[in-house]
């Protein structure tokens, strides 16, 4: 390397979120096996996203794999000087010298090279080179290739012809996970809820969240006492002000298959199957014959045997080289978690790495239990009267054919209407013959917040994806949690595809929930909806209904007066005409 690179700037220290997921697994991609796929990686954003410390966890991850791989970190900037310094010596042949030796080299913010011309010359010629011995080039910038002014088309051609994505802001979970993750390496503490209120602001990258945390931090010391959340905004000024942005960069400049990091590693080796016309059948010939002594199959490599014309005989057997090492490190994962799973099929072909994928994440996700319904509430313990009676016809409906009728069973109510009594009863009289998932909206946000901090995700996912009965209370706690929503969203769909049951409870209706998503309310509403009536207001009508039906005249006679009678002890009403 170059220089020394920030420690911290790791895979497992980086946020995962909707707005750079794509950019992580590319990256992850390159740093299994650099120089075999996504060559050129080209990754930009703005100011403060983070590209800098992913592209370095790119290099801090390829020399874990390879202690003895040449990597060169450094930034556009510096190649400039590099090569200005060399010419100026007289010795401009030192400067693709120097870069002929790095296996995989990092370039941070190319956007500088902005009209140097015979920088940019030079790096064509580099380019040319490492990709020409399967190298690796990684690059970022605060704008996308086509957007750099003044760039040789040539090199332009080259920056987007491997896979170019972005990094964009966070969104309210991803800032949240954040200043968690960061309070928690600083060890610094705040009040509950400290951390929400800084995360409802919209701050435009990570930078300036970290600074916001740095400004509480620094108050709590100098005031000697910790922050509230109704204080954050009072304390941090001008940032709390600051509007949401308008508009967002597009998420994906060039299309990938969706899913697992590796899923783009079958789609390489068909491509280079069917576009490719250089001939060299003696090389597949002999992979073929060496795949297929260790166990895989290798139909790919055999349908590229029958046609006319050969692909690219390196490049293809590096992506198929490539793809059963991380069969080879997925089956080791699987197999340390559920020895069933070894020698798996799934594991023996490039074509099924999504399922061998499926099979680790549920292997992993089978080793942590669902959230269960408190065994206090059962069915047997609900006092059925006719503010709830609909309800508990319900669930017990639900109970005898779940997932058939009444799915989702949406139950709303005020507070202390009982409808978390009759939710976690559901999943108590299911969960000896189902998976039962039970929590609470706000617990459901948390444990998705900290799977990000994690970078569990999939894990994550998984976990309530194998629920038979999914029952999220409180959902109203969802309201303007963006990402949560589309988790949810995703969550919903999947389990009803599944005929799984879900259940959901809230102080409103659908209809009336606010900053709901509309796909997820019409959703909410295509099930069966019941409303429970307060306790109170049912004991009301209780009383009511057992009131006399007409008061005696005596009462309401006005010539009355009042007696004390001291031998009595108290007053009597005394009546004289």
């Amino acid at each position: 390397m170059s220089g020394p690179l920030d420690g911290n700037y790791r895979f497992d220290t980086f946020v995962v979120g909707s707005s750079n997921r794509l950019a992580v697994s590319a990256a992850r991609a390159v740093a299994e096996a650099p120089g075999s796929t996504y060559n050129p990686l080209f990754v930009y954003g703005g100011s403060g996203l983070g590209k800098t410390h992913l592209v370095a966890a790119i290099a801090h991850q390829a020399r874990a794999g390879k202690p003895d791989l040449r990597v060169e970190f450094t930034s556009g900037e510096d190649v400039a000087e590099h090569l200005q310094r060399v010419i100026a010596s007289g010795q401009g042949q030192l400067f693709i010298e120097h870069y002929q030796q790095v296996e995989l080299l990092i370039l941070d913010d190319v956007q500088f090279l902005t009209g140097q011309r015979e920088t940019q010359s030079e790096l064509l010629r580099l380019f040319n080179i490492m990709q020409g011995s399967g190298r690796q080039l990684v690059l970022t910038s605060d704008r996308q290739p086509s957007e750099i002014p003044d760039v040789d088309q040539r090199l332009l051609s080259r920056l987007i012809g491997g896979l170019v994505v972005d990094v964009g802001a966070p969104d309210y979970e991803m800032r949240l996970a954040i200043l968690r993750n960061v309070a928690g390496t600083r060890g610094v503490e705040f009040a509950d809820g400290v951390l929400n209120e800084v995360a409802r602001l919209a701050f435009g990258n990570v930078r300036e969240l970290k600074g916001a945390l740095n400004k509480l931090s620094a108050f709590q010391q100098l005031e000697g006492t910790p922050v509230a959340p109704p204080d954050v905004r009072a304390v941090l000024g001008e940032r709390a002000s600051m509007p949401t942005p308008s508009s967002h960069p597009p998420r994906i400049e060039a299309i990938i298959p969706d899913g697992t990091d590796y899923e783009g590693f079958l789609a390489d080796v068909l491509q280079e199957v069917e576009t490719r016309v250089e001939p060299w059948r003696v090389a597949l010939g002999e992979a073929i014959s060496r795949w297929k002594s260790h166990g895989y199959s290798v139909a790919v490599l055999e349908r590229a045997m029958q046609l006319p014309k050969a692909p690219d005989v390196d490049g293809l057997l590096a992506t198929f080289t490539s793809a059963i090492e991380h069969l080879r490190n997925l089956e080791a994962q699987a197999s340390s978690l559920d020895p069933a799973l070894r020698g798996h099929a799934a594991f023996r072909d490039v074509a099924s790495i999504p399922l061998a994928q499926q099979l680790v994440e549920r292997a992993m996700a089978s080793t942590l239990p669902l959230p269960a319904p408190s065994p206090v509430f059962t069915r047997e313990r609900i006092d059925v009267s006719s503010a709830n009676q609909l309800a508990v016809k319900a669930i017990d409906s639900v109970i005898e054919n779940p997932g058939t009728r009444y799915n989702p069973l949406f139950i709303c109510g005020p507070a202390g209407s009982g409808k978390s009594h009759l939710a976690h009863a559901l999943g108590n009289a299911m969960r000896p013959r189902a998976a039962v998932a039970c929590l609470s909206a706000s617990a459901f946000v948390d444990e998705l917040i900290a799977a990000m901090q994690e970078g569990g995700m999939e894990r994550w996912r998984l976990r309530f994806r194998a629920a038979d009965l999914f029952i999220l209370d409180d959902v109203e706690v969802l309201a303007g949690k963006e990402r949560t929503q589309e988790e949810l969203f995703h969550l919903f769909n999947h389990l009803y595809e599944r005929g799984a049951q879900i259940a959901l409870t809230s102080t409103y209706a659908p209809r009336e929930l606010p900053e709901l998503a509309d796909r997820l309310r019409s959703r909410f509403e295509g099930g069966l909806v019941v409303a429970l009536q307060s306790r109170e207001r049912h004991r009301v009508e209780q009383l009511v209904e057992r009131a006399p039906g007409e008061l005696d005249r005596f009462f309401e006679d006005r010539e009355k007066t009042m007696w004390n009678w001291p031998d009595l002890g108290g007053r009597v009403i005394e009546e004289y005409r």
